[in-house]
């Protein structure tokens, strides 16, 4: 595994930022990393790639001991920190032919050409950093993460500040790398880590709280809600769905909308009504299944 956690903890004072958590990712994997502000997601990742060291656990990058041998991990890590820390007196190709230089690149022109055309900075590599826009910081932030062409990428809200047209091209960005590379993706842009993520890690109050595929957290997530509407060719009265745990709210004399944390189970249930009343079905349809959003919050929020 490209990154591999075991019971990490990490306290301050009196509060637990990260409580025994334990996870791992491999090489070609692009996994979302959610959580609410607060609940461990920075601290979590500034333990993987050594810039904070833990109380408790262990993580290994690419199989070495971060802890035991911080250097050797820092250079197969790229990681765009969520402040984005750059100096802001110096050009583009200046800063980052520094970054090159931190990470002993024998071919520091090529990297750095490299790095400004993967990033699309072609246009503003000859400005000083502090003159660029907040989303052309963040590319030059990535580009400083992409520069040593690490196998592992850690990437804290890189999105941020970003226009929709830059989101897409840096979105692009991103899966490219994703195919040979290992990526744990942090954003508050749901439909960013939908669009990206193979994977979703969901941290809350410092504990592990989901880790599954996307497909399978928004299609079997029993706490989502889920909308089916029924309909009938004849009017029926609101009394045939007595016996039902969910009960419909009619939309026409014969249309009916249910609402529902188990919506195989109640589609099967109403088939057996339209079977037993012999009544004629024109359509059962799910109006709307549980997205990213429904999940997010029905795991983070306090009940």
């Amino acid at each position: 595994m490209s990154i591999n956690i075991q019971h990490l903890t990490k306290t301050y004072g009196a509060q637990t930022a990260v409580d025994e958590i334990s996870f791992s990712i491999g090489k070609g994997e692009i996994v979302g990393f959610l959580g609410p502000n607060g609940a461990g997601k920075s601290t979590t990742m500034k333990m993987i790639t050594g810039y904070l060291m833990p109380d408790a656990g262990k993580v290994e990058v690419c199989g070495i001991n971060v802890a035991e041998n911080p250097m050797a991990t820092k250079r197969k890590i790229g990681y765009l920190a969520e402040a984005n820390p750059l100096y802001y007196d110096m050009y583009v190709r200046e800063y980052l032919s520094f970054i090159a230089g931190v990470h002993r690149i024998e071919q520091v022109k090529e990297a750095v050409e490299k790095a400004i055309q993967l990033t699309g900075l072609t246009k503003e590599s000859n400005k000083r950093t502090g003159q660029l826009s907040k989303g052309y910081k963040q590319r030059v932030g990535l580009a400083a993460a992409l520069i040593h062409n690490p196998e592992v990428l850690i990437l804290d809200e890189p999105t941020s500040g970003l226009d929709p047209n830059q989101i897409i091209e840096i979105r692009n960005v991103i899966k490219e790398q994703g195919v040979n590379k290992t990526v744990l993706f942090s954003s508050h842009i749901l439909q960013e880590v939908e669009a990206i993520c193979n994977r979703i890690i969901i941290i809350n109050q410092g504990k592990i709280v989901a880790n599954d595929v996307l497909s399978k957290l928004t299609n079997e997530s029993v706490e989502a809600e889920s909308h089916i509407v029924l309909e009938l060719a004849e009017e029926v009265d609101a009394a045939m769905f007595a016996g039902l745990a969910s009960p419909p709210v009619m939309l026409s004399g014969h249309k009916w909308l249910f609402t529902t944390t188990h919506p195989q189970q109640l589609r099967k249930q109403l088939m057996e009504l339209v079977v037993k009343h012999e009544w004629n079905l024109v359509s059962l349809a799910n109006e709307s299944g549980s997205n990213l959003e429904d999940v997010f919050r029905n795991l983070t929020t306090t009940k």
